[in-house]
């Protein structure tokens, strides 16, 4: 079943080679970064994106906060299976929709646990960004058993769906990317990542273009650009507990000039979990700018430090 489309093969000059997790019919990619030791951390990207949109930065200081570092490419993402398409090609239709077409989110967060069984891990902290925090928050619902502790980082309440999103969602860019329209091939791969990379960036903090188009050019995957993997995504439909029952340490994080997720959307997370602890960041947008980096790795660090005293 697993259909890679056109997906470079990255360069991976700290990362361990790609392997691939099972569950059920679906395979995930994954690596670990080489030379990292110590309390195990899962990394979970968001919308549609490859794990390649990690910071080599940022996962080399969680590396020297003390954690071993895997990440992996979400169903519908990067270098794991593409499901089948669905008659739902819009993110927009699908998000405020009351059924997923193709998976749910108990799928997703299964995902992320055939990883943990493939790396040998029998319990982690998770840091996951965007639709990534999502899965972060229902993974330690779902299986609290097999999560330390969790980052939630830009991402909506896990329990909020339909038009109650509305009250957390900055509409700009997200209808700026809808409208525009990219070329197929790695020439578009490279134009839509470029948009969301523009999109996303923080006001507060220098954007580099020529070294975020570097990046592109050589991680471009299809993800920015396939609405179709989007829609699926977005769609999967949570049945799980609600988010105040979650009881594992819990940090989020958000930037307060997102121009996705207001900061609205981390405040009521963090409200609605018990003890959990909420950083914002001035000045910050959807990304994890440089100069937060050895911020962020020891805000990770304090709260995972929490889990293995739990």
């Amino acid at each position: 079943m697993r259909d890679v489309r056109s997906v470079p093969q990255p360069r991976q000059r700290c990362w361990a080679p790609t392997r691939h997790a099972r569950h059920d019919d679906v395979e995930i990619a994954y690596d670990r970064l080489e030379g990292s030791r110590g309390e195990p951390l899962l990394l979970v990207m968001g919308l549609a994106t490859s794990r390649f949109w990690w910071p080599d930065g940022l996962c080399a200081a969680f590396a020297e906060a003390g954690f071993e570092v895997a990440r992996y490419d979400q169903r519908d993402a990067g270098q794991s299976t593409r499901m089948p398409d669905t008659s739902t090609g819009n993110p927009f239709k699908a998000l405020f929709g009351k059924r997923g077409e193709a998976y749910t989110s108990e799928d997703m967060t299964d995902d992320a646990i055939a990883v943990l069984d493939a790396l040998g891990w029998q319990r982690a902290h998770v840091f996951g960004h965007s639709l990534g925090g999502l899965i972060a928050q229902r993974l330690a619902l779902r299986h609290p058993d097999r999560i330390l502790s969790i980052t939630s980082s830009g991402a909506l309440p896990s329990d909020v769906a339909g038009l109650r999103v509305l009250r957390h969602l900055r509409f700009g860019l997200l209808a700026k990317l809808a409208r525009t329209k990219f070329p197929q091939g790695r020439e578009g791969d490279i134009a839509a990542g470029m948009a969301v990379r523009r999109g996303i960036a923080s006001p507060g903090y220098p954007f580099d273009e020529a070294a975020a188009l570097a990046w592109i050019e050589a991680e471009a995957d299809t993800g920015p650009r396939d609405a179709k993997a989007q829609s699926r995504q977005v769609g999967a439909q949570w049945h799980g507990p609600a988010l105040a029952e979650l009881r594992r340490p819990t940090l989020v994080l958000h930037g307060e000039q997102d121009p996705i997720l207001r900061v609205s959307a981390g405040r009521a997370t963090a409200r609605s979990v018990p003890g959990a602890r909420l950083v914002t960041f001035p000045g910050v947008g959807h990304d994890l700018p440089e100069p937060l980096w050895p911020r962020i790795a020891r805000e990770v660090r304090d709260n995972a430090t929490a889990g293995e005293l739990s």
